[in-house]
């Protein structure tokens, strides 16, 4: 060693705090998100909550929908619905839609289930099962006229089976509600066989490797890897067909226009507003399904809670 005292290590230079964004930059790129939310927020309150005010408020007057000049009549068209029975008779009707989304729901698990399997022309099969949810409403509606009247494609695919039958289809109440239910179903089917069929493949494949090699048949994997899995799924499409069978309108309305015992809910309130111009109560029946459908959601919501779902 050298006579010198050895220099002590000279200590590292503190770390310079990261100079922040000037405050052009950083104002730039809060509004940035907003820049891109603001077409459709625009659009969004033009053409949703705006109407919906609008209804909320026509509810409360007289207005036929066509003269300029509108009265204030208070909660009179609330009461003319709740004291006229008649009004709400029609929800009858929606019971045949909730017996037909349970049979839809049932179908459309059941072919996800099916196909989310290495099947052969699975792919094929998709598409014929998503098709008729792509298909224009009007034209399901005019297609399946033609194919319940009298001697029409149905009559003649039975006459093929030595079935001859000279039933009206959409002649009673009952087989017409029945009919129609069975369209609701062909065409909406695709949409929750789409919802399920998603949910089911977003689960970890390593469950089914596990399962078979424990042993598992196809209805154990189902009960114990997919139902589990597909729950919040599930959940959202009883929603929806709830929901859709209580404001079905489109089929029903092409295909009969409300007669012979098939008018809805929203094919009377239609008819309110644009037949007997009572846009007012109109208006206030409208209100009065929005409320039902948010109240069956709720209390469906409180049922079957959305827990998280963590399978591994």
């Amino acid at each position: 060693m050298t006579g010198q005292a050895a220099r002590p290590k000279e200590a590292a230079p503190a770390a310079r705090p990261a100079a922040r964004a000037p405050r052009r930059i950083r104002l730039r790129r809060g509004l940035t998100p907003w820049l891109f939310l603001a077409a459709p927020l625009v659009l969004l309150i033009t053409f949703t909550y705006a109407p919906v005010a609008n209804m909320v408020a026509y509810s409360f007057t007289d207005w036929d929908g066509v003269s300029p000049e509108l009265s204030y009549t208070g909660g009179e068209n609330y009461v003319e619905l709740l004291t006229r029975p008649e009004l709400f008779e029609v929800f009858f009707v929606s019971g045949y839609y909730l017996a037909a989304s349970v049979i839809q729901i049932a179908a459309a698990l059941y072919f996800a289930t099916v196909l989310s399997f290495n099947v052969r022309f699975r792919n094929f099969f998709k598409g014929v099962l998503f098709f008729p949810y792509l298909i224009n409403g009007v034209a399901i509606g005019f297609v399946f006229l033609y194919f319940f009247q009298d001697g029409g494609t149905l009559d003649s695919v039975l006459s093929l089976f030595g079935i001859g039958t000279d039933h009206a289809w959409l002649g009673t109440p009952v087989s017409a509600n029945t009919s129609l239910a069975g369209v609701s179903v062909w065409r909406y089917m695709g949409l929750n066989f789409v919802l399920f069929l998603g949910a089911i493949q977003s689960i970890p494949g390593e469950l089914y490797e596990a399962a078979e090699l424990d042993g598992a048949n196809r209805w154990q994997q189902f009960r114990h890897i997919i139902a589990p899995g597909i729950r919040p799924v599930l959940s959202l499409s009883v929603i929806l067909s709830i929901s859709g069978s209580l404001s079905v309108f489109e089929i029903p309305y092409i295909m009969t226009g409300g007669a012979t015992g098939t008018e809805t809910f929203v094919i009377q309130t239609v008819k309110l507003a644009f037949q007997f111009n009572k846009t007012g109560l109109a208006s206030a029946a409208a209100v009065v399904l929005l409320l039902i459908i948010l109240a069956v959601t709720w209390v469906q919501r409180r049922l079957v809670p959305d827990d998280k779902v963590d399978l591994v």
